[in-house]
């Protein structure tokens, strides 16, 4: 999957929640077990249009498994999911407006750096939001010296960053974000911080999970934690918003 879904190639019908009021994110009382273990319980979780919202909590608290419910991935037990409005769907309009940044994606086999960005913004055409241009991504993420090299012949963080620059490179309204900031070194995660800051600025919605809490703060992001499956603020023992 590069950035969100190859799917995603036609605008038939509008785009995906256009003109909905209310939140761009609304979880109310889900619950995700596996047998009798409740990996999230009654999660409730808010997240406004141009928002950046960082989950964190320990591995296996359930913050990858809330990304994929708010991606349509996952279904959960109890409760109910809205992303932009409606229920995420795996469709065309729904995958137009949402982008996905988790596992490493399969790379087209010959297709260099650069080539792999403009298929990405190809396939979301016509343009009408905002995003960055190709030339202009590789730059900021710092690979203009491997540009012509396929993704096989990269390092693991500069995959990640191309990974990243990837869901970039098509408009979006919600960044869904898995440890965006795993195999970047420090002063990357900063640049990248001031990229979701622009992003959000223009009205996007980021959701990303994460261990750097200093990463979230260059962000701007209002942190949520999830323990014992349950969501809470950071410091409290009250539910999340």
């Amino acid at each position: 999957m590069l950035g969100a879904a190859p799917r995603a190639r036609s605008s038939a019908g509008g785009r995906y929640g256009e003109g909905v009021a209310g939140p761009a994110v609304a979880v109310r009382g889900v619950r995700v077990g596996y047998g009798s273990f409740a990996v999230l319980e009654d999660v409730d979780l808010t997240v406004a249009g141009g928002e950046i919202v960082a989950v964190t909590g320990v591995n296996g608290a359930g913050k990858s498994t809330l990304l994929s419910c708010l991606a349509g991935l996952h279904r959960p037990a109890a409760g109910t999911v809205a992303v932009l409005g409606g229920p995420p769907r795996d469709d065309a309009a729904f995958w137009r407006a949402v982008a996905l940044v988790a596992d490493e994606p399969t790379w087209y086999p010959g297709l260099s750096l650069h080539e792999h960005l403009e298929l990405v913004r190809l396939t979301h055409e016509p343009v009408r939001d905002w995003c960055l241009p190709a030339d202009e991504l590789i730059e900021v993420f710092g690979l203009a010296g491997r540009a012509d090299a396929v993704p096989t012949d990269l390092s693991s963080g500069q995959r990640q960053r191309l990974s990243l620059a990837a869901a970039l490179a098509r408009p979006s309204r919600l960044l869904l974000l898995d440890e965006p900031e795993q195999s970047l070194d420090p002063g990357f995660r900063k640049e990248l911080a001031g990229v979701l800051r622009e992003y959000a600025g223009h009205g996007g919605t980021v959701v990303m999970a994460t261990h750097d809490l200093d990463f979230a703060a260059a962000a701007g992001a209002r942190l949520m934690l999830i323990a014992d499956g349950r969501m809470t603020v950071p410091g409290t023992t009250g539910p999340g918003p």
